[in-house]
């Protein structure tokens, strides 16, 4: 029997257990990492030659990177893994990819995409200026290059990633400013109920929060942003909030790490043409699965953050459910027992981590209150330098009710970044202004080359 084509997106948490769980079955997949090496953004491994110990770059998680990577390095010889290579289109039954300026495309009889998360994010008037980091990006400076973004740094955002980067720069010497969440500190119950579902993890952010304070940063709750002070020259300099209490208050600081919790990297399931649904509770459009991560698409399968946002212990689980979904789907017999035997446990491994992050979201909510009475000089599109004044002209004056709509008048998602920055605030804007549900505005389409290729760009070659 001819053994399955199976590519797998990401060698994060879900790609790397994904991969596992093949190679156990006897079956050697195809590993496609945009990284250079492997581990995703939360177990993002060091550079050759760096030395740094795992508790000292990855904390409380310091044993479950390790082990990741060590599954990793134990793969290695059994899997195809091409790091450094960019999936940048799907179409039916083929992954196309680049990798030093080579296109090459993939045939596949089962791709799992575990393409992982990126920054959700909210935009600030002056977050235009140098200086200003997604929390990833900051994260990444000190994980893959040991320095800060700056020598004074304000943490502002919402979610367990904002305290988790902010007391990794504390750990690391830096100057942590402030840290500013928009999330009030009382929490509602159903957040409460959510959170205990995994009471370590919530004992961590109450450990987080509390070294934060113990040092010294300011870590102010409920606050709203108003502005990121700065000018062309020096970059920014300031951020200004209005507290709980309604006072302004004011943070030197010359860098900015922003960040509202996650939005998953769903640009190979839409191109898939795999069918998404509207979360409200998160309020973003989420490609739509079956309990174990089968897409609407025969033969796709989508596992870890990139289809739901269930942190680093539930990508693992996910990866591994898909990885045998497929296998028995493909008629693997070694697949197909694990498969019927693991199967359970797995599914009710996700659900307990779908509780928690349904407390998360009702703990740390997305402030689309702040999109909408954003002033309209603010910059939304960084990319294109589009303002929140020109979305609203193109619904008022255009008739523009649908983001498709107003990108195509506006050129607002349209930048290096494909909307990832801008997609989520810029729907809540054309929402506001045209009074109806955020639902209704539908989300932006993704359009191939899911990231810009190089001009020289050489032409597909099969493999």
């Amino acid at each position: 029997m001819t053994p399955p084509r199976i590519v797998i997106v990401g060698a994060g948490p879900a790609g790397v257990r994904a991969a596992q769980a093949l190679v156990e079955c006897g079956v050697r997949p195809l590993v496609i990492d945009e990284g250079q090496r492997d581990g995703g953004q939360i177990y993002r491994r060091q550079p050759a030659g760096f030395t740094r110990p795992y508790a000292k770059l990855y904390g409380t998680e310091a044993a479950k990177a390790q082990s990741l990577h060590e599954t990793f390095d134990a793969l290695r010889a059994h899997i195809d893994y091409r790091p450094g290579t960019l999936a940048w289109n799907v179409t039916e039954g083929q992954l196309h990819a680049v990798h030093d300026g080579q296109a090459v495309t993939l045939p596949y009889d089962a791709l799992i995409a575990c393409s992982g998360a990126t920054d959700r994010l909210m935009p600030v008037p002056g977050w235009q200026r140098a200086g200003c980091y997604s929390l990833g990006a900051a994260q990444i400076a000190l994980k893959a290059q040991a320095c800060a973004i700056g020598a004074r740094t304000v943490f502002m955002g919402s979610g367990p990633l904002l305290y988790l980067v902010a007391t990794q720069y504390l750990k690391a010497g830096a100057n942590v400013a402030a840290l500013l969440d928009t999330a009030p500190a009382s929490k509602p119950w159903a957040a409460l109920r959510g959170l205990l579902t995994r009471p370590r993890l919530a004992w961590l952010g109450v450990r987080m929060m509390a070294l934060l304070r113990r040092r010294g940063v300011p870590v102010l709750q409920g606050v709203q942003p108003i502005a990121i002070d700065g000018d062309e020259t020096r970059g920014a300099t300031a951020v200004r909030v209005r507290d709980a209490h309604g006072r302004e208050r004011r943070f030197e600081a010359e860098a900015v790490a922003l960040g509202w919790h996650l939005r998953a990297e769903t640009q190979l399931a839409d191109l898939a043409r795999c069918e998404f649904m509207f979360e409200p509770q998160s309020r973003q459009w989420l490609p739509r699965i079956d309990a174990d991560g089968r897409s609407t698409v025969r033969g796709v399968y989508l596992a870890g953050d990139g289809a739901r946002i269930l942190g680093a212990d539930g990508a693992e689980a996910a990866g591994r459910l898909a990885a045998l979904a497929a296998l028995a789907d493909l008629g693997v017999d070694d697949g197909a027992r694990r498969y019927t035997t693991e199967a359970a446990d797995l599914r009710r491994t996700l659900e307990k981590m779908d509780r928690f992050r349904a407390g998360l979201v009702a703990a740390f909510p997305w402030p689309h209150a702040h999109a909408a009475a954003l002033p309209d000089d603010t910059i939304v599109c960084r990319c294109e330098c589009i303002t929140a004044g020109e979305l609203r002209a193109c619904v008022h004056e255009k008739g523009s009710r649908e983001v498709n709509r107003a990108k195509a008048f506006s050129r607002v998602g349209m930048g290096r970044c494909q909307g990832r920055f801008c997609g989520h605030a810029g729907a809540e804007i054309v929402a506001a202004a045209a009074g109806v549900p955020i639902e209704v505005v539908g989300r932006l389409r993704t359009q191939a080359p899911v990231k810009p290729l190089a001009m020289d760009t050489r032409e597909a070659e099969s493999a």
